[in-house]
């Protein structure tokens, strides 16, 4: 992803409800609950870890063990207490993080409960999400950190100073993050994107691929189908952490497939893996719930990038709504205006938008491309806001379209220089929201097949795109013969302005 541009807009939830969802979610909530027994008979390290002693107590404070346990955790057996053990320790190290827990004697190593906590009980929606996002940045730590058990050799194997080999581990911290990051971008990116599965769950091996396999390769190689097999299965680690706190949704890989001839191999979703589409979500399936979109939205941010959220213009202006929603998918540039027109009344919204549709800058025909999609929502109550444009140069061919779409009777024919005008408008428009689109083509083979002699005149039109829209025909007609005059075209209209 690239923070130069904005992100696709996001639908979010309202917070009171993100708020009652961060609270349900498992790993919160034991932290939270551990930070209520917390007190001063717990015992911790100089660093806030809970006494080893302790962590026993704190399972069964959560409920992990005996009778009435939750879980896996409540299976007979050593591996179901050591799991039940692991699920405290994680639920106290949050609540330290996030200040659920302070420590009041690091001498003595004594703890009580932290003003974080006072917020999950009475702090607004926005506290608790706060209280969250600082659960979710402890998690994400953790998951990019690599098997506990080869951590713990190496600390062993640590000389004098302390000082850790982590190449021994083929591990770099930072690449590692930044590997889990791009992934979150990416499903992000799938969630909100109007191209993408939306909130149905992607499956694993797609994700996968996205980081390893180059986008102009047409059949990935052995040894890059075996580096999207290994990236899978780091990502089934890392989501199995990321469920717990509300993040994901999230079904890991079957490991009954692991063990099938060939089952992880080629695990790419698709790209000539050999994977059965049927069986793909055997290979592990995610989807970021809406509480995951709202933190993942929050680390953008944080990280510089620019993540609309529908609905931030509603209280704005016709003109930072009409620039706002420019480069917004068509789908959200819809839902975005229908919620700034709910604010208004209808007459007055139209009028206003039609004047902030004027301009003669680089922005202005994605400006009047968006307003005629608004006005198409208003309906026929905003006919005379646009009978009021009909003499307007830059507003008169769009008040034309629209009044004859909506049956208005009496409605004055246009002169020619206003349909050559409105043309370019139209073209400058799409080419600034589409670019050299498949859509832009057709509508460019469309006008030169209907309208013998338009380059003829066109050239003469008097509109600052005039020459950007003439080379751009000249670029994707594919006919060479009618590109070559619309690059003549375009060199006269250049010429016209001295440039």
């Amino acid at each position: 992803m690239s923070d130069s541009s904005p992100l696709p807009p996001v639908r979010l939830r309202p917070e009171a409800e993100l708020a009652r969802d961060a609270l349900a979610t498992p790993l919160l909530s034991r932290a939270a609950r551990l930070a209520r027994w917390a007190g001063p008979e717990t015992r911790v390290d100089p660093g806030g870890e809970l006494a080893e002693e302790q962590l026993p107590v704190a399972a069964e404070v959560l409920g992990l063990v005996g009778a009435n346990a939750e879980g896996a955790a409540s299976a007979e057996g050593g591996g179901a207490a050591e799991e039940a053990v692991g699920l405290a320790d994680e639920a106290w190290q949050v609540a330290v993080h996030t200040g659920l827990v302070t420590v009041t004697d690091e001498e003595r190593g004594t703890v009580e409960a932290g003003e974080a906590l006072r917020l999950l009980t009475s702090g607004s929606p926005h506290d608790v999400l706060d209280v969250w996002l600082g659960a979710l940045e402890a998690v994400l730590a953790d998951a990019s950190v690599p098997d506990l058990g080869d951590v713990e050799a190496l600390l062993e194997e640590a000389g004098e100073d302390g000082e850790v080999d982590l190449s021994s581990l083929d591990w770099d911290p930072e690449a590692e993050a930044a590997f889990l990051d791009g992934v979150l971008g990416n499903l992000y990116l799938l969630t909100v994107g109007e191209d993408g599965p939306g909130e149905a769950p992607v499956p694993l091996p797609a994700l996968a691929a996205s980081m390893i396999v180059p986008e102009d390769m047409e059949e990935p190689t052995d040894e890059v189908l075996e580096q999207v097999s290994d990236a899978l299965m780091r990502l089934d680690d890392q989501f199995r952490l990321l469920e717990p706190v509300g993040l994901v949704e999230f079904r890991p890989v079957d490991e009954e497939v692991l063990t099938e001839e060939g089952g992880s191999e080629g695990a790419d979703g698709g790209g000539g893996s050999g994977v059965d589409e049927a069986d793909v979500s055997r290979y592990g399936m995610v989807r970021l719930t809406p509480l995951g979109l709202y933190g993942l939205r929050a680390r953008l941010l944080e990280a510089g990038y620019e993540a609309p959220v529908v609905g931030e213009l509603a209280d704005k202006g016709a003109d930072v709504l009409l620039d706002g929603t420019g480069a917004f998918p068509p789908g959200a540039a819809r839902a975005e205006t229908e919620q700034w027109l709910a604010r208004r009344e209808p007459l007055a919204a139209a009028r206003e938008l039609l004047g902030a549709a004027r301009g003669a800058d680089a922005g202005a025909p994605l400006r009047r491309l968006r307003c005629q999609q608004a006005l198409s929502l208003v309906g026929a109550v905003a006919e005379p806001a646009l009978r009021e444009v009909l003499d307007d140069a830059e507003l008169g061919g769009l008040a034309r379209v629209w009044l004859a779409e909506h049956g208005a009777a009496d409605v004055p024919a246009p002169p020619e220089s206003m349909v050559f005008w409105l043309t370019i408008d139209t073209l400058a428009a799409q080419l600034a929201a589409e670019g050299n689109s498949a859509e832009l083509r057709e509508l460019v083979e469309g006008l030169a097949a209907g309208h013998s002699g338009f380059f003829a005149a066109a050239w003469r039109v008097e509109h600052p795109a005039t020459a950007e829209v003439l080379e751009a025909t000249g670029r994707l007609h594919p006919d060479k013969k009618v590109a070559k005059e619309a690059r003549k075209a375009a060199f006269k209209a250049r010429s016209q302005r001295g440039e």
